[in-house]
């Protein structure tokens, strides 16, 4: 006697989830990594930065349209960016992995947000933010310690911080 037609489905539907695990996990390390610029060989949270202008200039614009609107989506970003960032460390089995720069890429929205789409703008808010990130200058170097990827973002958001404040009081004096 064979085997019902339909007795081998439930197999095949007990597959699928680790198949669209598989794939979620793909889309997160894709995501997490700034659509693989984390992979970068050298220097890859400058990288990592350098994906974020062109995000940088579109939330901009709109924050040109409703910075309402704009903060809104910026600290969605920030809170998404956590969550990337914590799963992708926990798939990496890493506290903070190199090729995770989501963290960059939202700091640098930050850092360069509301500020005018010019050059000299986006070249000092790039230079400062990479110091600032690099520095960890307190309590960056705190923040960096919290578990998962809060510790892993939030270090960036301090230096977006920084980096804005600087930007924003340049921009007022007529510097920039």
């Amino acid at each position: 006697m064979g085997i019902p037609s339909g007795a081998g489905d439930h197999l095949r539907r007990a597959a699928l989830p680790k198949t669209m695990i598989s794939i979620r996990e793909k889309l997160v390390l894709l995501s997490a990594s700034g659509a693989g610029a984390g992979y970068f060989p050298l220097f890859p949270g400058t990288i990592g930065t350098l994906v974020a202008i062109p995000f940088s200039f579109a939330l901009n614009h709109l924050a040109n349209f409703s910075l309402a609107l704009a903060g809104v989506t910026l600290v969605t970003a920030v809170f998404c960016a956590m969550g990337l960032a914590s799963k992708a460390s926990e798939m990496l089995r890493q506290k903070d992995p190199g090729v995770i720069v989501i963290d960059e890429i939202v700091g640098f929205l930050l850092a360069n947000f509301a500020a005018p789409n010019r050059v000299s703008v986006v070249l000092a808010a790039f230079i400062l933010f990479r110091f600032f990130d690099i520095a960890k200058i307190f309590p960056a170097s705190r923040l960096e310690m919290l578990p998962g990827g809060a510790g892993i973002v939030l270090d960036d958001i301090m230096a977006g911080i920084y980096t804005f404040t600087i930007v924003q009081l340049l921009v007022a004096w007529q510097i920039l």
